[in-house]
């Protein structure tokens, strides 16, 4: 009973079969036929190794929503170097709530203005990947993808023991501010503060000691994020006039990245520069120095690094040996069609088949084998 009822399955699923097996004697093989089979999995080869590739890549995908965390702190780095003494220049931020916030967390260090060659090349090569990052938007996604693979973008340390005096301040640290706008100057004399406000003591400078000549090294707000270039980083000003103001306009936008490699929470920006001599008389006023006012986003940005799932491309490769295969068969059939009207095999009204040509080919063979037979016995 076991055995009648295994061949009984066995022929059940004999009979759903989809794919019936062809005898080799029913096939007919030609030159041609076996050239667009070579052509055929050539191209199924290549295209499979080139959706190998898609499938291995990644892209970034951009989601966009309100920002509903106003609690939160906004962390501010900066790495500012102005070609004036630390005892004659000082940094504050005042925000747009009137709070302001002491420059505890940033330190004045006395440094030598001008950079040396390595440093001059360091500077170049990050206006060369600026410049490229603002042509084309879509190397940001590759420096998302490889942040942590990269180079260190800070400014490097010099390479040799300079003997001149350090005429210039480097300012760098960060500072946690409220997360509205805000104004982050440097200018001259230290700042002091007052329930009525905020002064920079000046009056011991010198107006011939102002120079506000200055270079970002480093500029970011929120986590920082090895391998990320910021708009501002690598930026140097440099001016002859005593009374000259700097003013970067900058909108923080709050971002969420999501990648392979890093999980972080950090802010993009883009800026605006405007410069001006002040010249009271002439009708321009204001304070000279440098004035870096940001403001907030309320809209947030996560960046999330996407990959093709598995059946998604077992699915494409599929479609891909499949659409080839059909394409080629018809497209063989086609040319052998034409072919065959070419040589005059088609004609006018009658047209054989191949099957039947050899059926008829055959028959006339047999009676010519035939005929010498019946001619040496006669009747």
């Amino acid at each position: 009973m076991r055995r009648l009822s295994r061949r009984k399955a066995l022929s059940l699923v004999k009979e759903l079969d989809a794919f019936p097996k062809v005898a080799d004697s029913y096939v007919e093989t030609s030159a041609s036929g076996g050239t667009v089979s070579i052509i055929a999995f050539s191209a199924m080869a290549v295209l499979a190794i080139l959706e190998f590739f898609v499938y291995r890549d990644t892209w970034m995908k951009y989601e966009y929503e309100v920002d509903k965390d106003f609690s939160s702190k906004l962390k501010i780095n900066v790495d500012i170097t102005v070609a004036m003494k630390c005892q004659h220049v000082g940094a504050d931020i005042l925000d747009l709530a009137e709070a302001m916030i002491t420059s505890n967390g940033l330190q004045y260090e006395p440094v030598i203005f001008e950079l040396s060659p390595k440093q001059r090349l360091w500077q170049r090569t990050l206006h060369v990947l600026q410049s490229r990052l603002r042509e084309e938007h879509a190397l940001q996604e590759v420096l998302y993808k490889t942040l942590l693979q990269g180079a260190p973008t800070a400014l490097p340390p010099r390479e040799d023991a300079a003997e001149e005096t350090p005429s210039a301040c480097r300012i760098h640290g960060h500072v946690y501010v409220n997360k509205v706008a805000g104004n982050l100057h440097i200018t001259v004399g230290k700042p002091i503060h007052h329930p009525q406000g905020h002064a920079h003591i000046a009056a011991f400078v010198s107006h011939e000691a102002y120079n506000f000549s200055h270079r970002i090294d480093h500029l970011s707000f929120g986590e920082e994020i090895p391998g990320i270039i910021n708009p501002l980083d690598g930026t140097e000003k440099i001016t002859s006039n005593n009374n000259q103001m700097y003013q970067y306009f900058i909108t923080v936008v709050p971002t969420k990245l999501n990648t392979y490699l890093i999980s972080a929470d950090t802010h993009q920006f883009s800026v605006t520069e405007r410069e001006r001599v002040i010249n009271h008389a002439a009708g321009s006023h204001g304070v000279s120095g440098i004035f870096l006012k940001y403001d907030t986003s309320s809209l947030m940005v996560t960046v999330s690094e996407q990959h093709m799932p598995l059946w998604q491309f077992l699915v494409r490769l599929c479609g891909i040996i499949g659409g080839i295969f059909s394409t080629t068969g018809m497209i063989h059939s086609f040319i052998g069609f034409c072919f065959d009207i070419i040589c005059c095999r088609f004609r006018l009204g009658v047209y054989r088949p191949r099957e039947e040509m050899q059926l008829h080919n055959q028959m006339n063979n047999l009676n010519n084998h035939q005929a010498p037979f019946l001619l040496e016995n006669p009747l």
